[in-house]
């Protein structure tokens, strides 16, 4: 790794102890060591680093801000990791056009607020949004609370530009609204996790600022009620911007970690309603109906502090499971949004007979739901149990028509269970598609594919 240093100044390159330890694990708490990280500042960097690891035949792990939960950054293979994290500049705010353009390791939260000043809005947020970057966002198509009405990452990306493993510097997309020249590269480059190219600039589209906004809290003391509140609102033709769910053990976790008054409730929905005022207003007076007549009890938060609060509590969740079992397993299964009812009891079931906690929530609107199985790696017997249960809940999500991720990708994670919903002949295809891209396969190696 010493001739890397002359592919690159010293200050952007590493091979210290502490720097390959902390680059060696994200937040799926998987580790494995590389062999040197590099901090590339523009897309000449990434150009000299991608024909280092080409020539060498080195892996290449390209890295944003480490939030994966499924290990998409950790250097199984060793090599050379590539964080993104310097390369953190908005370059263009083009109000006229709906579009900005951004390097890859700009935190999606510093953009949302870059925006707002403007009068702007970048609907995808993660949970992560105050520490996860765009580039990591496109890499795995995240979305987020608005999902449901917004959409996610994909649906905003118009342009990449994108290093091959071998140097070569490709450009996809447009930036205008409308494209249809050639294939979609873009859209290929969307989701695939830094396993074919490096992404170097992103163009993406934003939209103006709703003229309001409208959050309301509703406690329920049965774990149906909510759900079935969620297929009501949306048979009913309204679409929120965002309808989360926590079930009672992620509301328990929560009151343990930071007492947020939803102590005693069975479930709880987050919804908010955006738009023009008058549309907002006649909105919510038929959500609170529908609440009401699930058997809710309703918090209203018009004001921008109170909605501060409950999002607060919503970012909460993920660091109070963690309180309470460091170790637990997390997966963000999807299903239609009318089987979201039947998904949630049959968790809840699971959990009963098998006797090992299981704490639900998420994206209820667009079906999306964050499963944690609450086991402590310690015990390896339990642990055990826990893993084995996984399978049992992806089949459950396939059969009633869903998928096995809605927003965290493949990574480590979920290679050994990707051929449960892709099959052999898409399978050739994809595995044919990195070979197209990557014939040396340096590019972040043992991902996504078992």
């Amino acid at each position: 790794m010493q001739r890397l240093k002359g592919f690159l100044d010293s200050h952007k390159v590493s091979t210290e102890k502490a720097d390959l330890l902390c680059y060696g694990f994200d937040a799926s708490k998987i580790k494995a060591a590389p062999a040197a990280v590099a901090w590339p500042e523009d897309t000449t960097d990434v150009v000299r680093l991608s024909k280092f690891a080409y020539e060498q035949e080195i892996p290449l792990i390209p890295r944003g801000a480490g939030t994966s939960t499924t290990g998409s950054s950790v250097p199984t293979k060793g090599g050379i990791v590539l964080s993104l994290e310097r390369m953190n500049q908005i370059l263009e705010i083009d109000g006229d056009n709906l579009f900005v353009m951004v390097e890859p390791g700009v935190i999606n939260g510093a953009l949302q607020r870059e925006l707002g000043l403007k009068g702007l809005f970048y609907p995808p947020d993660p949970a992560s949004l105050e520490f996860c970057t765009i580039g990591g966002n496109v890499a795995v198509n995240a979305g987020g609370p608005r999902a449901i009405k917004y959409g996610v990452t994909g649906n905003y990306v118009r342009y990449l530009e994108a290093v091959l493993p071998d140097g070569r510097v490709i450009e996809a997309g447009v930036r205008t609204k409308k494209g249809v020249v050639g294939y979609d590269l873009k859209s290929l480059l969307v989701g695939s996790e830094g396993t074919l190219a490096t992404i170097t600039k992103i163009g993406l589209s934003v939209l103006p600022e709703p003229e309001t906004v409208l959050t309301l809290i509703a406690s329920y003391r049965s774990l149906r009620s909510a759900t079935e509140t969620v297929t009501t609102i949306i048979a009913n033709r309204i679409i929120p911007r965002t309808l989360e769910f926590l079930d009672r053990a992620t509301i328990e976790a929560l009151e343990a970690y930071q007492p947020s008054g939803l102590k005693g409730s069975e479930s709880v929905l987050i919804i908010e309603l955006d738009g023009p005022v008058k549309t907002v207003e006649r909105d919510s007076e038929r959500v609170v109906q529908i609440c009401q007549s699930k058997g809710a009890s309703l918090e209203v938060a018009d004001d921008s502090l109170s909605q501060q609060s409950i999002w607060a509590t919503r970012r909460a969740i993920s660091p109070a499971l963690f309180h309470i079992s460091p170790t637990k397993i997390n997966e963000d299964i999807v299903v239609p949004v009318t089987a979201v009812p039947d998904m949630v009891e049959f968790l809840q079931r699971l959990s009963e007979q098998e006797g090992i906690p299981i704490a639900s929530f998420g994206h209820a609107g667009d079906g999306n739901l964050h499963v944690n199985i609450m086991v402590n790696q310690e015990d390896r017997e339990l642990y055990e149990k826990g893993r084995s249960l996984v399978r049992e809940i992806f089949r459950e999500a396939l059969r009633l028509g869903g998928s096995l991720s809605g927003e965290h990708g493949v990574g480590l994670t979920k290679a050994d269970y990707i051929d449960m919903e892709i099959h052999n002949n898409e399978m050739d295809l994809m595995r044919g598609i990195k070979r197209l891209f990557d014939h040396r396969m340096i590019l972040n190696p043992g991902k996504v594919f078992p």
